[in-house]
């Protein structure tokens, strides 16, 4: 895909896209291969792992297209940062129960309305850089919308900013974006009980698989 058309974007979201891409360019500057794979329209979900806080502005930055993220409930607070979170179409969850209706409503609306979202199907982020088995949210939610899912894979925001890790400027990020899954490439309405747990799980292969993009030699 081209670079983006911030102006094309809601105007907040746009602004924070440009400067984000800026800064990923300036300070996290690494190899992006596989944007041809992204939608150019239509919802999807733009899976990842996650090891890093670095992670949901480094995947966003570079696709042309405004997502809607996750953010923790408590995150809203009175004043600005509750008019951004809300204007740039985060969605909140609350971390502290075990299902959040609303949100999942929320996700599913955001989905039949055309909008992408970034989710993560490990959870949360990785202790140790390393890959975590896959949780049932991202097959749940897939399944149930039916829409196409894009697996991506991030080498090296963990050593640029992980868990207990200090910010690391100039350590390079790379993604990869791989090829579209179809619902039939992870949903088996026939596995029962097991249906959305084995849909994560082929989604998380998915990310597995992807290598480490190329420097592209002129």
């Amino acid at each position: 895909m081209n670079r983006c058309d911030h102006l094309a974007m809601q105007p907040v979201y746009g602004v924070c896209h440009y400067v984000i891409l800026n800064i990923y360019d300036a300070c996290f500057r690494g190899e992006v291969n596989g944007l041809e794979n992204i939608p150019a329209q239509g919802s999807f979900i733009l899976a990842a792992n996650h090891a890093s806080l670095l992670d949901p502005p480094a995947i966003g930055c570079h696709v042309p297209r405004q997502f809607s993220f996750f953010a923790r409930k408590s995150l809203w607070k009175p004043g600005f940062a509750s008019w951004w979170l809300d204007t740039v179409g985060t969605i909140p969850v609350d971390r502290d129960g075990s299902t959040d209706v609303m949100a999942i409503k929320r996700v599913l609306q955001a989905l039949r309305a055309g909008r992408p979202i970034i989710m993560f199907p490990e959870g949360t982020r990785s202790r140790d850089g390393r890959l975590q088995p896959a949780k049932s949210g991202i097959g749940m939610l897939a399944c149930r919308a039916a829409v196409p899912v894009v697996p991506a894979r991030i080498f090296g925001s963990f050593d640029a900013f992980g868990p207990s890790r200090g910010l690391q400027l100039g350590t390079p990020i790379d993604i990869t974006y791989g090829r579209i899954l179809q619902p039939p490439d992870f949903d088996d309405p026939a596995a029962g009980k097991d249906r959305y747990q084995r849909a994560s799980g082929k989604i998380m292969s998915a990310i597995a698989a992807l290598e480490v993009p190329q420097p592209v030699v002129v």
